[in-house]
């Protein structure tokens, strides 16, 4: 894949409001030029990496569920971490209210369910 200061976009060399049929044609025309089979003897190996990191852009872009995750991802990584609006108290917090009270004890053990909290 793209190495960790490239994104995705910058590698298809295109923005991140690109339209599916503006990804296509982006990936098109690097697979045109970088294409193992498309260059010389002498340029296979780097060529194929390359046309490597072009394929992974474009199967990750081009389906939106992975594009909407590795948006989310980007924009986390490129988040500075002074304006963050949760600490980590703040996010302990939240975690420790939506986790269930017995998370804090063992699970093994405690099978319960409907009919057994209706008993009690």
């Amino acid at each position: 894949m793209a190495s960790s200061t490239t994104s995705l976009y910058e590698v298809l060399g295109i923005p991140m409001s690109a339209d599916g049929n503006e990804i296509k044609a982006a990936y098109r025309r690097l697979a045109r030029t970088c294409h193992p089979d498309a260059v010389s003897i002498n340029q296979k190996e780097m060529s194929a990496n390359q046309f490597m990191k072009i394929h992974a852009a474009y199967s990750t872009l081009s389906d939106p569920g992975r594009r909407a995750d590795y948006d989310r991802h980007l924009y986390l990584r490129n988040r500075p971490f002074h304006s963050s609006a949760l600490t980590s108290a703040t996010m302990a917090a939240a975690a420790a209210a939506a986790a269930p009270s017995s998370s804090r004890f063992s699970s093994y053990g405690s099978r319960r369910n409907w009919e057994t909290d209706q008993c009690w």
